[in-house]
């Protein structure tokens, strides 16, 4: 074990602690409502923590310092698109889901244009969000591993299982409420090392800046250049930037269900933009944290193990911090992991329940919620399976394994809302293309990852919209 015994203390008794925390909102699970929507009581500043810790995973504290270490600031550019869907969000997509009892983001669709475009929009999201969320289990790994010198299956075992446990016990009221506590340790522990760093380092933040700009420009932010194989520019930033959080936040069940656990579409809309305030700082300190970690390099040895750059926090964290403050800090990474994983978790189990039919054969609440827990173990076993996968670079990797799918969610949602005359067939006909289109871009074109959504977001649209003017073209049947 690399850490000391009062370290690995902390980080025990944060994941004992959690977990019975976690545990303890068992009692307050009465019906599907409960389990899924923590009974639509939360008020708005915990579902905005909670949008945070999900948004932000241990992909975004170990891969976001990793982009700043290899290159510059400009993932910012990225950030300033998700602030603005935000607000697009609010006006488009929010008030519709208040337009009915809905559990899921993909009953809106089944309102809209019928059940067979629920079905599959649900179950795109189902392997979207497993295969995503495996790279996010994969970065556990990388963190646990780095701290505790164990193999990276050992690692995902035992965090899995316990984020597996309160989420079976707990519900949704359990995801938010770790979620708040969570969010409050990742950014303190976050902080710590972005000051013990930055006093490390000497001279400080004067040293800083000049190492960051002699060695290429690394607190750079805006790119203003017009490649389309370049992941990050302003206008992929903004563009891409909008169309990935309008989707991720306005159709993926993950980030809608905590949408739908607010008391009411005002409380919904206050959670989503007070949540953007706070992804725009933490991203900014993350950044910060990675160059800061590049110019500690220049003064003091700190290897990249394996020259993989996303262990470098971890290896500072292990390396460089007082005994008590490592384990808090990895404790910090931990809870932002876990909180991830739990919201999969019940969103997973939520729209198997509800979208694909699984609550059909329970007759009674019990019966539901027995049902509910059985499929959050099964999505967790699953889940902590494909985290033992390679993925390579984390952050990038999940980014784009949820862009592919996202355009083609996203216009169909549009195509719903927009286009008053489009019709089932026409939405299934632009659903799909837009998938196989974007499966085709990703594997035959350069094109970076950020214009995905975008891209697919208009196939969607405009084969959906010709799709649905063909059918009602055709003669009708005698």
């Amino acid at each position: 074990m690399r850490i000391s015994t009062i370290d690995f203390a902390i980080i025990l008794v944060y994941l004992a602690g959690i977990t019975l925390f976690g545990i303890r909102f068992r009692q307050s699970q009465h019906s599907l409502r409960d389990y899924f929507l923590a009974g639509r009581a939360a008020p708005w500043w915990a579902i905005a923590a909670s949008l945070v810790a999900t948004e932000t995973s241990t992909l975004t504290i170990i891969g976001t310092p990793a982009i700043a270490y290899d290159g510059n600031l400009g993932f910012l550019q990225l950030v300033l698109g998700y602030l603005v869907a935000r607000v697009i969000l609010c006006v488009v997509l929010v008030p519709q889901y208040f337009q009915g009892e809905f559990y899921t983001a993909y009953q809106l669709l089944e309102k809209r244009f019928g059940v067979q475009i629920k079905r599959c929009a649900a179950i795109v999201f189902m392997i979207t969000r497993t295969l995503a969320e495996g790279v996010r289990i994969a970065a556990i790994g990388k963190v646990v591993s780095v701290a505790f010198g164990t193999a990276q299956r050992s690692s995902i075992a035992i965090v899995a299982a316990l984020t597996i446990l309160y989420t079976l016990e707990g519900g949704m009221r359990a995801v938010i409420w770790t979620d708040v506590v969570q969010l409050a340790l990742y950014l303190t522990g976050s902080l710590a090392a972005f000051v013990l760093l930055l006093h490390k380092i000497p001279g400080g933040w004067p040293t800083v800046a000049r190492v960051a700009a002699v060695s290429g420009d690394k607190l750079r932010i805006f790119d203003f250049t017009g490649s389309l194989t370049e992941s990050y520019t302003f206008w992929s930033g903004i563009l891409g930037g909008t169309f990935l959080t309008m989707a991720s936040h306005g159709t993926d069940q993950t980030m809608v269900q905590r949408l739908l656990a607010a008391r009411s579409e005002r409380d919904s809309k206050k959670a989503l933009l007070a949540s953007g305030v706070v992804i725009f700082g933490q991203f900014t300190l993350f950044l910060l944290l990675g160059v800061m970690l590049f110019v500690y390099g220049r003064h003091a040895w700190l290897p990249v193990p394996g020259g993989d750059s996303d262990r470098i926090l971890p290896e500072f964290i292990v390396r460089e911090m007082p005994i008590g403050l490592t384990g808090f800090v990895f404790a910090s990474i931990l809870a932002v992991a876990m909180s991830n994983a739990s919201g999969s978790l019940n969103s997973l189990a939520s729209s198997s329940m509800m979208d694909l039919g699984a609550s059909k054969a329970a007759r009674t609440s019990t019966q539901r919620l027995r049902r509910s827990r059985y499929l959050t173990l099964a999505w967790g076993l699953l889940l902590a399976t494909l985290g033992l996968a390679p993925w390579g670079h984390v952050l990038e990797a999940g980014l784009t394994i949820a862009s592919i799918t996202y355009g083609g969610l996203l216009g169909v949602f549009l195509l719903g809302i927009w286009n008053s005359r489009a019709n089932q067939t026409g939405a299934l006909a632009g659903f799909l293309v837009a998938i196989i289109s974007m499966i085709a871009v990703w594997r035959f074109t350069p094109l970076a990852f950020t214009w995905y959504v975008l891209t697919g977001t208009i196939i969607a649209f405009s084969v959906g919209s010709m799709a649905s003017f063909l059918v009602d073209a055709l003669p009708r049947r005698a």
